[in-house]
């Protein structure tokens, strides 16, 4: 019990359990229409499992793509620890494989390929002691559509305050 109360201040929320978010790519949400969602597993090294349960992942212009029949990982930072990657050349914005099954990685390369879809990744996530990454195929939002989900939004935002307002005045 006292190891989750030290452990909530930090950023490293599910180091010990269940799930606990380390990054959201709320950018993704905003830029595009997400469709379909996949859980993947992430081939990582040593240090930068060290750096994540550090807080120190940034995915906000990461997306995936196919290379020799394989999900890559592109555009994702990973900051390495001074500390655990002494002995090691890191590179910190290198492509990570994603872990996924054949029939995942045959239906996204079709939908890629056929329809125009992008893959993008929207969280990373603790699944026990694995990283996993949610991606989605996405497309890509016009101006007219971003303005018209604020609108959406912000509607959505006034109408609860009306409520609120009327439910305690009655």
């Amino acid at each position: 019990m006292a190891k989750n109360a030290n452990n909530k201040a930090g950023k490293d929320k599910g180091k010990g359990g269940a799930g606990g978010t380390i990054a959201l790519n709320k950018r993704s949400r905003h830029d595009y229409h997400l469709e379909q969602r996949y859980e993947a597993g992430l081939a990582l090294q040593g240090w930068e499992l060290k750096a994540i349960r550090a807080g120190r992942a940034n995915i906000g212009d990461a997306y995936a793509m196919i290379r020799d029949g394989e999900m890559y990982l592109y555009g994702s930072q990973i900051t390495p620890l001074i500390s655990a990657s002494t002995h090691v050349v890191a590179e910190e914005r290198r492509s990570r494989k994603l872990l996924l099954h054949r029939r995942e990685i045959d239906n996204l390369i079709g939908r890629v390929q056929r329809d125009g879809y992008t893959v993008v990744l929207t969280a990373l996530y603790w699944k026990g002691n694995k990283v996993k990454a949610e991606i989605a195929l996405a497309k890509g939002k016009q101006a007219h559509d971003k303005r018209e989900a604020s609108k959406e939004r912000d509607w959505a935002r006034e109408k609860q305050r009306v409520m609120r307002r009327h439910n305690r005045d009655a």
